[in-house]
């Protein structure tokens, strides 16, 4: 006899916004600064990672090799770079949002989005 399962549409990913020490968003603030189109392929992206979970979206990222970092990549007129680290299989931490320029990520914008993480770990190890 087969069982008839009812499928709940539960979140399957969660992302969550790097903040700093004040409470500012930085990537938050550079979607901001894209035009309405760049933004809602970006929010798209993380909707999907919310509903359907990472493997959903995996022609738009890339893991950057020899760090802990992954890039969410966003094609246009402008290209659009995201960092962000997994925290869990479920949970991604978005770090720095930048244009690019190039193909290859710059190692500053890399070094912006490691220190971001450094301050994060650091600051969620005192909250336990």
């Amino acid at each position: 006899m087969f069982a008839c399962y009812l499928a709940v549409n539960m979140p399957k990913g969660t992302v969550t916004y790097y903040l700093t020490k004040n409470g500012k968003n930085p990537v938050l603030e550079f979607l901001d600064s894209l035009m309405d189109r760049q933004k809602s392929k970006a929010f798209r992206i993380f909707q999907y990672i919310q509903l359907y979970g990472l493997i959903s979206v995996l022609p738009h990222v890339k893991k950057i090799v020899g760090t802990a970092l992954w890039e969410i990549r966003i094609l246009g007129q402008d290209n659009i770079g995201i960092l962000y680290i997994a925290v869990t299989r479920e949970e991604i931490l978005l770090l720095h949002g930048f244009l690019k320029k190039t193909q290859k990520t710059s190692s500053r914008e890399m070094r912006i989005a490691l220190e971001r993480f450094e301050e994060w770990k650091t600051r969620n190890a005192k909250k336990k």
